[in-house]
């Protein structure tokens, strides 16, 4: 096969297969269509030259080659998003007040839940006083678990709806059902002790004898009281917590 082009424009081109029996001439243009190419690949040149790619979104390393699986993204925040929610956010007074009321309507009926059941337990038993007093260490124990183990189920019921019921920060709404209670308590106990120090309310009260001394009776009320303070903080704290993982459920289904 010959081929043969000449400069010229208007000229032709001849070629010729192997077997020699067939002659195409096929006309040569002049150089539009040249010219055209070139400013098609020159603007192809700039349109590219104006496309940048960040390695780090490509997962390409500086060389070309693939680095590993690329990472999305991280998202944004809530607060970035919908800044309209940070009026919801943080301690919200009513839904702690209510998840109080709660956590003491379950502590009264929880504790006279397990009150009517120790009765009965003791009629069955036949557990009288004098057995209580015949062991005054165990029968202290025992009761002490006991009450500290129901205010702190109903100190989660109390955080469990505050948390619920503020929508966000469950568990600033769980702490602040356990300062509420801190604050009526301490409130309640110096009123007691005003009208205790005028009116020798304590000194009225018929007290069972306990063969316990002084500073045995004092330590043991310190660690019950200390217990009862961590104990019911922390389930109020996890109560709230649990509270708003129902709403990031529903968060997570929209």
């Amino acid at each position: 096969m010959s081929q043969q082009y000449p400069g010229e424009p208007g000229s032709t081109a001849t070629m010729t297969t192997p077997a020699g029996d067939a002659t195409m001439v096929t006309p040569v243009g002049d150089a539009t269509s040249t010219q055209r190419y070139e400013e098609a690949r020159a603007a192809a040149s700039r349109a590219m030259s104006t496309i940048a790619i960040d390695p780090d979104e490509s997962g390409l390393d500086e060389s070309g080659a693939v680095r590993g699986p690329v990472r999305p993204n991280p998202p944004q925040q809530d607060a970035d998003l919908e800044p309209e929610l940070l009026s919801y956010r943080g301690f919200k007074f009513g839904a702690a007040f209510f998840g109080w009321l709660i956590a003491i309507a379950m502590s009264v009926l929880l504790l006279a839940a397990v009150s009517a059941a120790a009765f009965g337990t003791a009629q069955i038993l036949d557990y009288s006083t004098a057995d209580a007093k015949a062991q005054p260490g165990a029968a202290s124990l025992t009761a002490a678990g006991v009450g500290i183990l129901m205010l702190t189920i109903a100190f989660y019921a109390g955080g469990y709806v505050a948390g619920r019921l503020a929508r966000f920060d469950g568990g600033r709404q769980g702490f602040g059902v356990w300062v509420i209670a801190l604050l009526v308590g301490a409130i309640a106990g110096g009123t007691g002790f005003l009208l205790d120090h005028q009116y020798d309310l304590v000194g009225e009260l018929n007290r069972p004898d306990v063969a316990l001394s002084n500073s045995t009776l004092t330590l043991g009320a310190a660690a019950a009281a200390g217990a009862l303070l961590l104990f019911t903080l922390l389930a109020a704290i996890i109560g709230g917590k649990s509270g708003r993982r129902y709403h990031d459920r529903i968060d997570e289904l929209l």
